[in-house]
């Protein structure tokens, strides 16, 4: 993949993995895009970074979206690279039943519906790049489920799977699908969900993104950063044994 010189547009990119991602882009002489439901929040960014462009998007509304790719093709000429980074995590004990269904299935909006919808309205653009990708954030979890985010360790399963179809499909059409697989990050998603603790030893963002990019000049189709390159190993070798070992205490305690 070449380094510089390309429109990048990618989602959840106000902070945590998708800004450490913009800026690795940044600083490699691409134009940068970052999305995001709060525009204030984009604002913030984009003081602190001027070089960025914002544009507030909810990728679960298909009217926002197309809007968003309007705005793309009409200011850029549309993008090359995508990169579905955006994403919610919530731990909660199903058993209890008192965790409402509809943030549940929010998680499943944001984290799968939103990316396959994302790639839909935005793949005649990306068919018009020289060197277009698509990259998918999923997570080490897709490979073992972490038992206390229940609907979330489901939602990385299954953006795995679809970005295994997806790669085979846009292959004809020159447009390189790849997959970022992070470990735990040091994000807000990951303390929101209260899962950064000793044990675990989150990735900083900023290392996470310098992993990934080695991986993109490189044209790799999987990127697995830290741990997450062992909990594929795992699954397959030893399925029982990293299970148990990831889900020692399977329910939350809040």
């Amino acid at each position: 993949m070449k380094a510089s010189g390309k429109t990048v547009l990618i989602t959840g990119g106000s902070s945590g993995i998708g800004l450490a991602l913009a800026q690795k882009f940044l600083e490699n002489a691409n134009t940068v895009i970052v999305t995001g439901r709060n525009l204030a929040k984009l604002e913030e960014v984009r003081a602190a970074h001027p070089e960025l462009h914002i544009a507030a998007c909810d990728g679960t509304d298909l009217a926002q979206v197309h809007a968003l790719a309007q705005r793309m093709e009409a200011e850029f000429g549309g993008i090359d690279v995508l990169v579905n980074n955006a994403g919610v995590m919530y731990t909660f004990d199903i058993g209890k039943g008192t965790f409402p269904l509809e943030k549940q299935l929010q998680e499943v909006d944001i984290n799968v519906s939103a990316p396959i919808r994302l790639a839909h309205v935005f793949l005649p653009q990306l068919k018009k790049s020289k060197e277009a990708a698509v990259v998918n954030v999923s997570s080490g979890l897709a490979y073992v489920p972490f038992t206390q985010a229940p609907v979330y360790s489901g939602t990385k399963a299954a953006i795995h799977f679809w970005t295994l179809g997806l790669r085979l499909h846009l292959k004809p059409h020159g447009i390189q699908v790849i997959e970022l697989l992070p470990p735990v990050v040091d994000t807000p998603l990951a303390h929101g969900a209260a899962i950064t603790d000793d044990r675990l030893k989150p990735m900083p963002p900023e290392v996470l993104a310098g992993q990934f990019w080695k991986g993109y000049l490189k044209g790799q189709s999987e990127i697995l950063p830290g741990v997450s390159r062992y909990l594929k190993l795992f699954s397959r070798m030893a399925p029982g044994f990293i299970f148990k070992q990831l889900n020692k205490q399977p329910v939350p305690k809040h």
